[in-house]
């Protein structure tokens, strides 16, 4: 006969209490020092209770506290026994104190203490682009560490980033938004409110509340780089956003009807995937500019470096036009790994597939750059018009390795399953550096016989 819903219930419970003495939390090594330091006290306050007595034995208060009349070893159990429940009220409305940041509905603190020390032990990543796809990324990635840095282009010149840009002269700030949003706890209420949109008012029309957030946080703090880091603090993500730079540059595109005609030229992020043709070549205006010191910093501490996913032309490769990225990601000798999309985007990639994909970096910064590339084999999907999978050749001209697997989101096939694509490097890097303890907390729940 199978267990009981009761007993099953007993069972996860103690489970889950008997999960705080799991190695790593820091929980045991301060138990045993509390239990010292009670037993130290209570020695310490048994000899100055053993001295008055014997200097005063008739004192009727001292008889009674104590317990005079019983015997040694009932009083010594009496006593033990309030000062463990003593100790377990202080220990217990304490944790609720120092324990309240973790605390969730619904969720056991346990867990989410082992989620944060687990998580903070977790690799050094830094992702490289922007928009959907970065955001998509990250919020697969934060299942696995919480040393994550997202390197942002800063080259967005449409919709509310673009109007802010241009009327606050401050760098457009829907993809930093984006991926705070993205290692935010998705499930607040806060992190919804940041990725609100206002559709009516004829100024607030089409804004973003997270934009209007950063922008406000910018002019308060004085800086944008601040702002950002104001607001990362304020939705307590999973690690950092970055810009790539904090120099006002534009992007600025070759393009041609055909690659045999000459390349007319495009400025401005938003206009160039709307403009027919060809991409040759994507420039920064002004050339050369200066790398933001934080990302710098963060990729010369990487254990791995991710480019992509993300639009080509418009948010992975303005980045790597920051020459002082592109130095750092070659000085450091971590997993570095170019992410190919799922599906191809109007206006940059029509019929590219991955080593198209590979060759245009390539173009851009020279080759050996990256190690490897992932990309998705799935390739089955219905996608919009004019839309089609990459297919994920390579070429035996590019030597480098190419890892593929079922990568697609089944609801939205034309974008990376987060999920599914963070699992995918998270197991390279361990083929790299060893077993990693990064299973996922839901993923470390007891499994209950229904036999």
């Amino acid at each position: 006969m199978g267990d009981t819903n009761e007993e099953r219930d007993t069972s996860v419970r103690w489970w889950r209490f008997m999960r705080w003495l799991k190695p790593g939390l820091g929980v045991k090594r301060w138990l045993v020092m509390m239990v010292v330091g009670t037993a130290l006290i209570g020695l310490g306050l048994a000899v100055i209770l053993l001295d008055i007595y014997r200097a005063h034995p008739q004192s009727p208060w001292l008889a009674l506290f104590s317990l005079y009349g019983m015997p040694r070893w009932l009083r010594a159990l009496v006593l033990s026994a309030a000062g463990f429940g003593v100790l377990l009220l202080a220990v217990f409305y304490l944790n609720r104190t120092l324990l309240a940041p973790y605390i969730r509905p619904g969720k056991p603190v346990v867990d989410a203490v082992a989620q944060h020390r687990r998580l903070g032990r977790g690799p050094k990543i830094v992702t490289i682009g922007g928009g959907t796809g970065l955001s998509t990324l990250l919020r697969g990635l934060k299942r696995h560490s919480g040393n994550l840095t997202a390197i942002v282009t800063v080259a967005d010149d449409g919709g509310s980033s673009g109007r802010l840009r241009r009327s606050l002269g401050i760098p457009p700030p829907g993809d930093m938004r984006a991926c705070i949003a993205a290692l935010s706890d998705d499930e607040d209420l806060l992190t919804q409110l940041f990725q609100y949109r206002f559709l009516e008012g004829e100024e607030l029309n089409g804004h973003s509340f997270g934009n209007l957030f950063i922008a406000a946080l910018a002019g308060v703090t004085g800086s944008f780089d601040q702002g950002i880091m104001e607001a990362a603090r304020i939705l307590s993500i999973r690690g950092k956003v970055l810009p790539s730079t904090l120099e006002d540059v534009a992007l600025v595109a070759d393009k041609t009807p055909d690659l045999a005609l000459e390349a007319f030229r495009i400025e401005g992020e938003s206009l160039i995937p709307e403009t027919p043709g060809r991409i040759r070549r994507v420039h920064l205006e002004p050339n050369d500019p200066p790398a933001y010191p934080g990302a710098i910093q963060a990729l010369l501490s990487a254990d791995m470096i991710i480019l992509g996913p993300g639009s080509l032309y418009t948010s992975v490769l303005p980045n790597l036009l920051v020459p002082d990225l592109v130095k750092a990601i070659r000085a450091r000798q971590a997993l570095k790994v170019f992410v190919c999309n799922v599906a191809t985007q109007l206006g940059e990639t029509e019929g590219y597939d991955c080593k198209q994909h590979l060759e245009a970096i390539e173009r851009h910064v020279g080759r050996g750059l990256v190690d490897i590339v992932v990309a998705n084999d799935r390739l089955d999907y219905a996608l919009p018009d004019r839309i089609s999978p990459v297919a994920p050749s390579v070429g035996e001209d590019i030597m480098i390795p190419i890892y593929t697997a079922d990568l697609v989101d089944p609801v939205r096939p034309w974008r990376h399953d987060s999920a599914k694509l963070a699992d995918k490097l998270i197991a390279l890097l361990e083929e790299r550096t060893g077993p990693l303890d990064l299973s996922p907390v839901d993923q470390l729940e007891p499994t209950t016989s229904l036999n």
